[in-house]
């Protein structure tokens, strides 16, 4: 008899996105008259920039030359969009990152949950609450935690609650731990982090040699010149950080599928006997086994978003969707709700109503507005009492959505 991975098990119900989907399938069955808008999940609307589509459309006929044909490709992407990536993302803010040290994937998603791989099972973990369910349910899968308890907080993970009271900016861990999953801007609040704060997690980390998992997905929606879009930018980073980047929200990527992931030179961890190990290594071997690497036309495209051509049209699509974001800020307090980010991120983290939970409030605007958001508590138990609302969406959508919302 076959077994199952009893770690699965572990998990709640649904995955928060396909549990929203499941109740929004069965309004729309129910009500197929109404024009249901999605303001929940976090996947963009927009078109491609006409510079990636170019040079993917360039990248395809040349697939069908003999001469600019190309199998398959290295594991850890080609060295072009690679040393593209170094130079604009990280050395033009000062930030001491090689071309060798990225590894281009197929998405930040796939990437904080498969760095699982390389570290061992005894870490201690510490996640933010609430907090993108990726980083928790993947470590449930990989046998990493206990039971959840009542509130859906897992045995094993120490839950950093991060609240209007302290900014949304998660508290120092009270004891010491191994693995920290920090994601800035933050991925449901909208919060982001000074280089003050920034740096408190680095010391925390060196001092107890910890390493920090930072997804930097949003980054690029940071106008603020004084904040920092790279854990790189805090001096001791490389030795105790790992970063995830994305051209899922920048450059219209989520249904192409390219990202990378930086893991520094001499950035090490230990084995169980206590002998270091450079995780850069491991890192490369699990990629070089497990991965074939992003196809040679979606990495053309990725390498078009450092154009001129295409820096000017990302400004554009990031410009439009903070757009959207001021106008969902404006209109919600206009309607008198409590209204957090959406600032420096594309996401509005909202206190529900009085006598509202976070389901609640979805069925509410579901059911009486026809809009879908993301409960708050499907974040974690932190949560409860929130919601998200993403900017990711047509400006019609965004205002009609705002109408109705205010109408209620």
């Amino acid at each position: 008899m076959v077994q199952v991975n009893d770690s699965y098990l572990r998990l709640k119900a649904g995955y928060l996105f396909p549990e929203i989907a499941r109740r929004v399938k069965a309004f729309t069955e129910a009500h197929p008259e109404a024009a249901v808008i999605r303001l929940g999940i976090g996947d963009v609307t927009e078109p491609l920039p006409a510079a990636c589509r170019q040079a993917m459309q360039q990248a395809i006929e040349a697939m069908g030359t003999r001469e600019g044909f190309h199998g398959y490709g290295p594991e850890q992407g080609y060295a072009w969009l690679r040393e593209a990536i170094a130079r604009h993302d990280f050395q033009a803010r000062g930030c001491d990152v090689s071309a060798e040290e990225i590894f281009v994937s197929d998405g930040s998603k796939c990437d904080s949950s498969n760095i699982l791989d390389i570290l061992g099972a005894g870490n201690r973990i510490a996640v933010t609450d609430p907090v993108y369910p990726v980083y928790v349910d993947s470590n449930v899968m990989a046998g990493r935690t206990g039971d959840a308890d009542g509130g859906g907080r897992y045995g094993g993970l120490t839950y950093l609650p991060i609240t209007a009271a302290n900014g949304f900016v998660a508290p120092l861990p009270e004891e010491p731990v191994d693995l920290i999953y920090l994601c800035f801007p933050n991925n449901p609040t909208g919060a982001v982090a000074t280089r003050e704060q920034l740096k408190q997690w680095v010391d925390y980390a060196l001092a107890n040699n910890a390493l920090i998992l930072f997804d930097a997905a949003y980054e690029a929606f940071i106008s603020d010149p004084e904040l920092p879009h790279s854990i790189y930018e805090i001096e001791g980073a490389r030795r105790c950080a790992i970063e995830f980047r994305s051209f899922s929200k920048n450059a219209g990527f989520t249904g192409t599928r390219c990202a990378f992931t930086v893991v520094p030179r001499g950035l090490t961890g230990t084995t169980a006997a206590g002998e270091p190990v450079e995780l850069w290594g491991l890192w490369n071997r699990r990629q070089s086994t497990k991965f074939n690497g992003v196809s040679y036309i979606v990495q053309r495209g990725a390498e078009a978003v450092y154009s001129p051509e295409g820096q000017e049209q990302v400004r554009a699509l990031i410009g439009f969707y903070m757009e959207n974001a001021a106008i969902i800020r404006r209109e919600l307090e206009a309607a008198g709700l409590q209204v957090y980010g959406g600032q420096q991120a594309p996401y509005v983290w909202i206190k529900t109503p009085e006598g509202l939970d976070s389901w609640g409030f979805f069925d509410h605007l579901l059911n009486q507005a026809h809009v879908v958001g993301t409960p708050g508590s499907g974040f974690g138990a932190a949560g409860e009492g929130y919601f998200r609302l993403s900017a990711f969406n047509s400006r019609a959508n965004v205002d009609e959505a705002m109408r109705r919302i205010r109408a209620l």
